[in-house]
């Protein structure tokens, strides 16, 4: 995936400008910066969240050789590809079995054992499996929080995307369940590849394989600095980035 020069605004106000990076196959990018610099924004227009509301995009966003700003986008079929995991946990009010059939059904899966065997694996490839095989019909709202972002990982790859966007998955989240679900981030590595906007620099140091630095700047946005993780944190280019990984700003 190749961003230039993106830019997002709502109404007469830009929220993001001059931002053009690329995002790596099979990799971990990660986002940080402080709050209000766009980064959720920018996450949001790589699967066209923003088509929910009434932001303006210039600029080019190309994945699979497509623009995603300016070609005829099917959503619903780009958001197969591109899923979203959001701050907090969102399972449906339903079974843990039915928020994982939900979208296998919505895309056209009607066979009952397969939907069963995706679901199985899923729940394996995120550690839930152990947890909630014997109780599948239970509600999805009785998990821990934990558990709830993870079964929200698994609604998000039962679906098989190429990309993973991930909003701040572990900040509503207690430290040993962030912990289990930076591990499955980990997992999948080279499997996926995955965007996640945190603000934990030490989880991006340990997660990432590239990492994007926003800041406002004239109260826009901008992407300051991109590159390698470990550039970016042992050897940043730009005395603001220096400054923030430093903890001296921000």
């Amino acid at each position: 995936m190749r961003v230039r020069d993106l830019e997002v605004g709502y109404g007469d106000k830009t929220v993001l400008s001059q931002v053009s990076l690329d995002i790596y196959k099979g990799c971990i990018t990660a986002l940080i910066g402080p709050s209000g610099c766009g980064k959720t924004s920018f996450l949001s227009t790589l699967n066209r969240l923003t088509d929910h509301s009434d932001a303006r995009l210039a600029g080019q966003i190309l994945f699979d050789g497509q623009d995603l700003l300016r070609d005829p986008v099917d959503t619903l079929g780009l958001r197969r590809r591109i899923g979203m995991i959001f701050q907090r946990p969102n399972p449906f009010p339903l079974s843990i079995r039915r928020n994982l059939e939900l979208p296998l059904k919505e895309h056209g899966i009607r066979d009952r054992q397969v939907r069963y065997r995706k679901i199985e694996k899923v729940l394996k490839d995120v550690g839930l499996w152990e947890e909630v095989s014997d109780r599948l019909d239970a509600s999805a709202l009785a998990l821990s929080g934990g558990q709830q972002q993870r079964l929200c990982i698994a609604r998000a790859l039962v679906l098989e995307p190429e990309v993973l966007l991930m909003d701040e998955p572990c900040s509503a989240l207690d430290p040993i369940s962030s912990g289990i679900v930076e591990e499955l981030i980990l997992r999948l590595r080279g499997r996926y590849t995955v965007v996640i906007v945190t603000h934990n620099l030490a989880q991006a140091r340990r997660v990432a394989n590239y990492a994007g630095f926003f800041w406002m700047t004239e109260r826009v946005g901008k992407l300051i600095e991109f590159g390698l993780c470990r550039h970016l944190f042992e050897a940043p280019r730009h005395a603001l980035t220096a400054a923030y990984v430093s903890g001296a700003r921000g």
